[in-house]
């Protein structure tokens, strides 16, 4: 189990190292009506330790209303490396985590401040990711999966695929 753990954290560190310079995140939620919506967010924090990865937007747009009604979500970051990250997003209203994500780019890009009642921090908690790590000649795919409840569930021998346990206390 301890072997597990610690190849988990691994996992989770390269996936963190990945996107912790890439800023945007392409967020996709479901539609009302069934279709796939992308759109770009600033990521403003990633604690993939404690399965949160935060973003900061405002109450009157689609998004928000896509993720009132299903909650289910994709990341995608696109960079020198791809990351692929499904999991279910919160709406949460924080104002002092508002007020510490707040800054003038967002500040901007929303046209309001953290004290406005209409700003909302959107947490996505991860339950599947998938990364291609790019290379000079090679291109190596993880995947981690948080509700696994067997390892016989993923395909055995392939050393391409890591799962990751995160850890509820």
């Amino acid at each position: 189990m301890t072997n597990q753990h610690s190849e988990n954290q691994k996992t989770l560190k390269n996936i963190k190292d990945l996107i912790k310079d890439e800023k945007v995140a392409m967020l996709t939620t479901i539609s009302p009506d069934g279709k796939l919506m992308s759109r770009p967010m600033q990521t403003q924090e990633v604690e993939l330790d404690q399965e949160e990865i935060w973003f900061i937007t405002k109450k009157d747009t689609d998004k928000y209303e896509d993720i009132k009604l299903t909650p289910a979500v994709n990341l995608a970051y696109a960079g020198s490396s791809y990351v692929s990250i499904s999991g279910t997003a919160e709406l949460v209203q924080d104002s002092v985590k508002k007020k510490e994500y707040m800054n003038k780019v967002v500040e901007k890009l929303l046209n309001t401040s953290a004290d406005d009642p209409d700003v909302v921090l959107v947490k996505v908690t991860p339950e599947i990711a998938e990364y291609w790590e790019s290379g000079v000649n090679v291109k190596t795919v993880k995947e981690f999966v948080k509700k696994v409840t067997s390892s016989k569930s993923l395909e055995e021998g392939n050393d391409l695929k890591d799962t990751v346990h995160f850890n509820r206390n």
